[in-house]
């Protein structure tokens, strides 16, 4: 499996599902962390994932603590605006887990101090934009990633 894709708290539906048919294209899992901004089985994450989401490698938290219990020692890296390095300085490795946070806030600051030599940012060219598209951060991250690993 190529990559772990993992959301924390996500709070668009239409972003987990478009993330939810990239994780499955690219023979990903994806990691939902609760709470979550919508139901799952809200319209709009199921037309975001059209009829994929049925075929989908997924596992849900109830929280952070806990996916951190199951998972918090594997290789983790997060992605950040506050992040110090460039997401293509990333070692990637097969099975990764990649973390995101809510499209609202980012990751929680505990995260951030945790795991500061983890943390990789997407670079952004105008001071205009704070950020960028959770769905698409996570296919650029993913897709740089299956550059390094295939």
């Amino acid at each position: 499996m190529p990559f772990n894709i993992v959301l924390v708290e996500p709070e668009i539906p239409n972003n987990t599902g478009n993330i939810g048919r990239l994780a499955l294209a690219s023979g990903s899992m994806l990691h939902l962390i609760k709470p979550f901004g919508f139901e799952l089985d809200d319209k709009r994450v199921k037309r975001a994932g059209l009829d994929y989401w049925q075929h989908l490698d997924l596992r849900i938290y109830d929280s952070l603590d806990d996916f951190l219990s199951q998972h918090g020692s594997k290789n983790l890296v997060f992605f950040s605006s506050h992040g110090t390095k460039n997401h293509w300085s990333i070692p990637f490795e097969d099975g990764q887990f990649l973390v995101f946070g809510k499209e609202s806030v980012g990751l929680p600051s505990s995260l951030l101090s945790s795991y500061k030599n983890d943390l990789y940012k997407i670079p952004l060219y105008s001071e205009h934009v704070r950020s960028l598209n959770l769905a698409n951060a996570v296919g650029i991250a993913v897709y740089e990633g299956l550059k390094h690993i295939q």
